[in-house]
């Protein structure tokens, strides 16, 4: 049986550009980066390459780069390293709750350490009013933590206006930018953003591998203990193989976004209209609102959303959920929930994420799929008339 991937949201395939740069790091690059010996030279280079491949991404300069482990170590580095830098004596922070758990629960963190929280609901399209920001803002507070893209639902937030909003606040304006940057198109000094966060694996490079921009001039804690490595901002040797396939991945983006972004929206669009016409009592979820081209959620009355996952997966075809595992349980996205859904219609939503892999001939037979899926599970549903 075939096998089709709709799920890059929650991670993508290494690339083959991305291998042809890694396989030989692994074997013949091992110095480490901080000895002055030819090995360690050679690695350096690496490193810095991999650097400037990155920051061209974004539009950045390469020393405000610094390279983590992934995602979730750039929102916590963020968030925790600037509100312990800072040397008010009350901080509060301005976050939605339509963030990713990395920012979420950093947040937590921060309220267990005397920190105060506000956390601004998005609208029911999946939008943050930049409005909502500035209402929430006091003196004290010190950042202003609001993704670029959503996970779920692929809605892009209006982070330069907000972020313009933070800095007249005198906050400093961080954006988790996973699932925006390889996307959409990201200028960090056009955003006006003093910290980002990107993830290797969601750009088609290997897990195990991020960035956190960092503006010139914004000082941060770090939040771990060691060197003096990444300007002494990010102890540890560097993982120098997952660096340079970080920028090998940025690289490939910078010279195809714009047609691929254009080639997968199309995809995208395909699917989604497929759905709802062959699908009765279906509705994408943030629908009208501006999305990352490969992403749409949709929701499906009177089907709960796992038991479409496993009926898709039976089929060949890899789609989300959207939904936690929590203590074994499946709870409700509380990305949905905050835009308005009730439980029930949370967990009747599934997520549809394309990628480099995926064809028209793919999206035709996922669409079929959908539809007899949906139609053999509404037979058995309680819920559905």
């Amino acid at each position: 049986m075939d096998r089709f991937y709709f799920d890059h949201n929650a991670t993508t395939p290494v690339s083959a550009e991305v291998l042809e740069a890694l396989v030989p790091l692994l074997g013949e690059v091992y110095g480490n980066a901080s000895s002055i010996h030819h090995f360690g030279q050679v690695a350096k280079q690496r490193l810095e390459t991999a650097r400037r491949q990155t920051a061209a991404l974004i539009h950045a300069r390469p020393q405000e780069i610094v390279f983590v482990s992934g995602g979730t170590e750039a929102d916590n580095l963020a968030i925790l390293g600037a509100v312990r830098r800072s040397p008010k004596p009350r901080k509060h922070v301005v976050t939605t709750a339509i963030e990713h758990p990395a920012v979420l629960n950093a947040c937590g963190r921060l309220e267990r350490e005397g920190v105060e929280v506000t956390y601004i609901r998005a609208g029911s399209g999946g939008v943050v009013d930049p409005d909502d920001v500035r209402r929430a803002l006091r003196s004290d507070t010190v950042l202003v933590s609001v993704m670029h893209a959503n996970n779920e639902l692929g809605t892009i937030q209006p982070v330069g206006e907000i972020a313009q909003i933070a800095r007249e606040g005198g906050a400093l304006m961080h954006s988790d930018g996973v699932q925006a940057a390889g996307k959409i198109p990201v200028d960090v000094a056009a955003l006006g953003v003093d910290l980002y966060s990107m993830s290797g694996h969601k750009i088609y490079a290997p897990k195990g591998a991020g960035s956190l921009y960092i503006r010139k001039g914004t000082a941060i804690e770090p939040i771990l203990f060691g060197g003096h490595h990444e300007r002494d901002r990010r102890p540890g040797t560097e993982n120098v193989p997952g660096a340079a396939a970080f920028g090998a991945a940025a690289e490939w983006i910078r010279a195809n976004l714009s047609g691929e972004a254009v080639r997968v929206g199309a995809l995208r669009d395909r699917l989604e209209q497929g759905i709802l016409a062959c699908v009765p009592h279906a509705y994408v979820n943030g629908a009208g609102s501006p999305r990352t081209p490969n992403t749409t959620n949709i929701r499906f009355d009177g089907i709960e959303g796992e038991a479409m996952v496993i009926a898709l997966d039976l089929m060949g075809f890899a789609v989300s959920s959207g939904a936690a595992c929590s203590s074994g349980a499946v709870e409700p996205s509380h990305v949905l929930t905050a835009i308005g859904l009730s439980a029930m219609d949370a967990k009747s939503s599934l997520r549809f994420s394309l990628g480099r892999s995926n064809t028209e001939e793919q999206v035709n037979a996922l669409i079929g799929a959908v539809a007899e899926s949906a139609a053999r599970l509404r037979k058995l549903s309680p819920t559905y008339a």
